[in-house]
C-alpha cells in the first residue's frame, strides 16, 4: 500500500481534527504493519518506516543471515544475503523493501480498521485533553442536526450534544442556527460526542452576567449565587466590595440593557437580582422581595426558617405555584415555610392554651415558659431538666414534673386521637373528607399559607 499523497493527507487531517500529525503517522505505520503480517504471517519481522522527504510509508522485512536456512520466514543463507548486500556476514540483520500493493484485499481491509479505530482513538483524546479544562465555560456552536429530541452542535473541531433535558422548555431550533452554551460534562469513553452541553444550569446565567457585566469580571462585584426554573424565573444574589458600587444596579445596568441582555439570550426568562446579606435572615428577606416580611424563626439544626408574611403578601411570597419560595430556598439554601400572620396567630394561641390546659401550670407560669421559648406542651415534653432549671423559679424536682406531665398529657392526646379515628363509621369518614375539601376550597389562598421547599434540590442544582 504506497501512499504518496500520504504528507498532503497527514497534515489535512491533522488540522481538520485536530490530532497530533505524530499520532496520524503512528497509527499508519501501525495499520501497514497488520496488513503485512495478515500477508506473510505472525512470525515475520516486519518494520514501517515514514520517509518524510518523498512523503511515503514503506514497509521492510528483516532476516537474519545463516549458514543453514531452517526458518526461511526469518533467515536467509549468505549467499542470498550477499546479493543484497556483498559485506554481510553470518548473523546480519537484512531488511527488503516489500512491494505493498501485493498485500491483497484482505490485508488491505485490515489496515483500513486498524487506521480507522486509530483515528477515533486519536481523535477522542484530542477532544478530552482540548476541552477537559474548559469544562464550565461558555461556548458558540451552531446547530449540525437533530438526534431524536437532542441537539447536535458544530463546535468546530468536535461535536456536542445538547441533551433534552438540559435545553430551555420552548426553545426552538433550526438547523443552521448559532447557539450559545454551557460546558457542562466532557467524558473520555464514549461512542457519541463528548462534550455534554447545557443551557438549563444555574452556572450558565452566572457566565452570561459576567460577560455582559464588566464590574463581574474585574472583581468589583460577586456573584454569591443562582437558581433558575430554566425558561421561566430565575434568581441571582450579587454584593459588591465597594461601598460606592450597587452591584445590582450595576448589573441591572442603564436603563436595564445589561439584563435585557441576558434576558433575551434567555428567550424571556424572568431575573430577579437580589441584594446577597451575610445575616441568613436577611438574605432570606431580600430573596422573597417583593413580598414583606413580617418575622423569620430560625432553626439552626435543622437549617430551616418559618417566615411570617402579612396576609395580603401571602400569595406574592409564595409565587404562582410555589415558584418564588421554591427559588428563594434553592438561593438561600434554606429551607423555608411561608406562613401568613393570621394562621401563625392561631397556632401560636393554640400552643399557648395546650401549656394552660397542663394540670398544675397556671396562667403566669405558662406564661413564663412561653417568654423562654417553650411554646407548647409538645415542646415542652421534649425539653431538658438542664434547660428548665435555668427559668427563675423553677429547680429539679419541679422541671422534672413538668416535663413528665407534658409527656403524660400528649401521651393521652394521642390515644383519645387513635381512639376517635378507630370509632369513625367509613361514611363518617367520607363525610369529613369532602366537608375539609369544600372547607379548603373556600379558604382559596389560606389552604396555601404554608409551602415547605427543601433546599437539597438546589444542592444538585448548584
Amino acid at each position: 500500500m504506497l501512499i504518496s499523497d500520504i504528507k498532503r493527507v497527514v497534515e489535512q487531517v491533522s488540522r481538520d481534527k485536530g490530532i497530533d500529525r505524530e499520532v496520524l503517522i503512528k497509527a499508519l505505520q501501525e495499520a501497514l504493519e497488520s496488513a503485512a503480517r495478515k500477508k506473510f504471517g505472525a512470525k515475520v519481522d516486519i518494520e514501517v518506516q515514514y520517509n518524510a522527504e518523498v512523503g511515503e510509508l514503506e514497509v521492510f522485512q528483516f532476516k537474519d543471515v545463516a549458514e543453514v536456512v531452517t526458518e526461511p520466514d526469518l533467515q536467509i543463507s549468505l549467499e542470498e544475503g550477499r546479493e543484497l548486500d556483498p559485506d554481510c556476514e553470518v548473523g546480519d540483520s537484512l531488511g527488503t523493501k516489500i512491494d505493498t500493493s501485493t498485500f491483497g484485499r484482505i490485508a488491505a481491509q485490515s489496515a483500513k480498521q486498524v487506521i480507522i479505530q486509530k483515528m477515533k482513538d486519536a481523535e477522542r483524546d484530542a477532544v478530552y485533553a482540548s476541552f477537559i479544562d474548559r469544562k464550565g465555560e461558555v461556548i458558540n456552536g451552531i446547530v449540525q442536526r437533530f438526534d431524536r429530541n437532542d441537539i447536535i452542535v458544530n463546535l468546530g473541531h468536535t461535536e456536542g450534544i445538547l441533551t433534552y433535558r438540559e435545553q430551555v422548555p420552548r426553545e426552538n431550533y433550526r438547523r443552521g442556527d448559532r447557539i450559545r452554551a454551557y460546558i457542562f460534562d466532557v467524558l473520555y469513553e464514549t461512542r457519541g460526542p463528548q462534550v455534554i452541553l447545557s443551557r438549563t444550569h444555574p452556572k450558565f446565567l452566572i457566565d452570561l452576567f459576567q460577560t455582559e457585566v464588566p464590574e463581574i469580571s474585574e472583581g468589583i462585584v460577586t456573584i454569591m449565587g443562582a437558581s433558575r426554573e430554566p425558561g421561566v424565573r430565575a434568581k441571582i444574589a450579587v454584593t459588591s466590595n465597594d461601598s460606592d458600587i450597587d452591584p445590582v444596579g450595576a448589573c441591572v445596568g442603564m436603563k436595564g440593557s445589561r439584563v435585557q441582555n441576558v434576558v433575551q439570550e434567555l428567550k424571556g426568562e424572568k431575573i430577579d437580582i437580589i441584594p446577597y446579606h451575610i445575616d441568613p435572615a436577611k438574605f432570606v428577606c431580600n430573596a422573597l422581595a417583593p413580598a414583606e416580611i413580617s418575622r423569620v424563626i430560625i432553626d439552626e439544626e435543622n437549617r430551616s426558617m418559618e417566615v411570617i408574611v402579612p396576609d395580603e403578601f401571602l400569595s406574592i411570597a409564595i409565587g404562582k405555584k410555589g415558584q418564588n419560595v421554591r427559588l428563594a430556598s434553592k438561593l438561600t439554601k434554606w429551607r423555608l415555610d411561608v406562613t401568613s400572620e393570621s394562621r401563625y396567630s392561631e397556632a401560636m394561641q393554640d400552643s399557648y392554651d395546650s401549656l394552660v390546659a397542663l394540670p398544675g401550670i397556671g396562667i403566669s407560669m405558662a406564661d413564663v415558659l412561653y417568654e423562654k421559648g417553650f411554646y407548647s406542651a409538645e415542646e415542652l415534653s421534649h425539653a431538658s431538666m438542664e434547660d428548665l432549671i435555668q427559668i427563675r423559679g423553677i429547680g429539679q424536682e419541679k422541671a422534672k414534673k413538668l416535663i413528665e406531665t407534658a409527656k403524660d398529657y400528649i401521651a393521652n392526646i394521642e390515644q383519645i386521637d387513635e381512639a376517635s379515628i378507630e370509632a369513625e363509621p367509613d361514611d363518617a369518614q367520607d363525610s369529613d373528607t369532602g366537608e375539609a375539601a369544600e372547607k379548603d376550597n373556600a379558604e382559596g389562598e389560606e389552604a396555601s399559607a404554608r409551602i415547605e421547599s427543601g433546599a437539597d434540590d438546589a444542592a444538585d442544582e448548584q
